[in-house]
């Protein structure tokens, strides 16, 4: 779980950066939650777009990519997700 002050430093971290998947009418997936989990190890942390044509919340998204990928949601602004998940190997973010 996250503290106040780390999701701060990462909603500043994560601000410049552009969304890397989109949810669509299809919903949440296997395979994106497969693509997903594989970019959080490499990125540690993503954006991910929930587009307007999308049958479920936007929050019920977060929660389903966050359970299944086992990442922190740092924030839902608008139809943008961003979600931070430690990497094993290629450690690049020190959290305060």
């Amino acid at each position: 779980m996250l503290t106040g002050k780390q999701k701060r430093f990462l909603r500043a971290s994560a601000h410049h950066l552009d969304p890397i998947f989109q949810v669509g009418k299809a919903g949440v997936n296997d395979n994106m939650i497969k693509q997903i989990s594989e970019a959080l190890e490499a990125r540690e942390l993503l954006k991910v777009s929930v587009l307007q044509n999308c049958d479920e919340d936007k929050h019920t998204v977060a929660e389903a990519l966050a359970d299944a990928t086992n990442a922190d949601i740092v924030q839902i602004i608008g139809n943008i997700i961003i979600l931070y998940k430690e990497s094993k190997e290629k450690k690049k973010i020190v959290l305060p």
